[in-house]
């Protein structure tokens, strides 16, 4: 597994990879009409790319494949993290974070959804707040967690 800064060439191959988990790891949590207000299909790549390049994002690849990624801002939100669908439970998400939370010396903040909340929980995070957040008329349920 390597895991290496983001670069503008990445970009594609994340939105396909948050598509997908969102459509399929998320759906036990999440009704059909939540996941496509979260995850649409239509990124708008030059905004992904400004998300990423104005953080400070990695990505995971096992054997050239993309299993991986995240970012964290110099404020400590820890705003994207996301594995493959098909590369589930190996740890990439715990060797990111752990990455991920080393480039920050604030507190650390997250809106977690429903079923990244747990893997929070376990790498002590507190809940601060359920939130409902509106996209389209959709109302999606999230959490607010922080880690000092």
């Amino acid at each position: 597994m390597i895991i290496r800064k983001y670069d503008r060439k990445d970009c594609k191959a994340i939105t396909k990879l948050f598509y997908d988990t969102v459509h399929t790891i998320n759906r036990k949590h999440y009704t059909r009409a939540q996941l496509n207000v979260w995850a649409d299909g239509y990124p708008d790549l030059d905004l992904w790319t400004s998300r990423f390049l104005s953080s400070h994002t990695l990505v995971a690849f096992d054997d050239g494949v993309l299993v991986g990624f995240g970012n964290i801002d110099d404020q400590g939100c820890l705003d994207m993290l996301y594995v493959h669908k098909d590369h589930q439970h190996k740890h990439i998400a715990t060797m990111l974070c752990d990455q991920l939370e080393k480039l920050t010396q604030c507190k650390i903040t997250t809106y977690a959804s429903i079923t990244a909340k747990g893997f929070f929980e376990k790498r002590g995070y507190k809940l601060i707040k359920t939130n409902n957040v509106i996209r389209k008329g959709i109302a999606l349920t999230n959490f607010l967690m922080e880690k000092e």
